[in-house]
């Protein structure tokens, strides 16, 4: 069996870390293939983000990734950098399907909500919102007619 590839564009890089002794940070070399060495995101600096809260015992999962990819689609990194598809499952929380915006600063915004509006949402419209928060100017194409 061949050795695993490393890829020539990706090829790791040092990362650093401070230490509570020591102000200076301290590089390390992440191994792409040792866990101990892995350093996890920092959630609380990504913005914007989507949530997609969604019924699980309504099954709505594959709706849920369906809008998830395409607002991936028509907005990738950085104009969008995260979206969590959340399953619920509770009694308060049935027939929900909902959208969340989060951005830099800002408490989330709902835009939108399946019992408030009345149905899920189209595409077109939800892109048109969610554009009009983090790219004002930004054409849809054929989502704008």
């Amino acid at each position: 069996m061949a050795e695993n590839p490393i890829c020539v564009d990706c090829e790791p890089k040092l990362q650093h870390e401070t230490t509570n002794t020591d102000s200076q940070p301290t590089p390390h070399l992440q191994n792409p293939l040792d866990p101990k060495t892995f350093i996890p995101p920092d959630t609380t600096a990504i913005a914007p983000s989507v949530i997609i809260e969604f019924c699980d015992r309504c099954r709505w999962l594959h709706r849920a990734t369906w809008v998830s990819t395409e607002l991936f689609l028509t907005f990738p990194t950085p104009a969008l950098r995260s979206i969590t598809i959340l399953p619920l499952n509770a009694e308060d929380t049935a027939g929900r399907f909902r959208v969340w915006l989060t951005l830099s600063g800002l408490p989330p915004l709902v835009v939108w909500d399946r019992k408030v509006e009345g149905g899920f949402p189209e595409l077109k419209v939800l892109k048109q919102r969610i554009r009009d928060h983090i790219q004002p100017g930004k054409s849809l194409g054929h989502s704008d007619k």
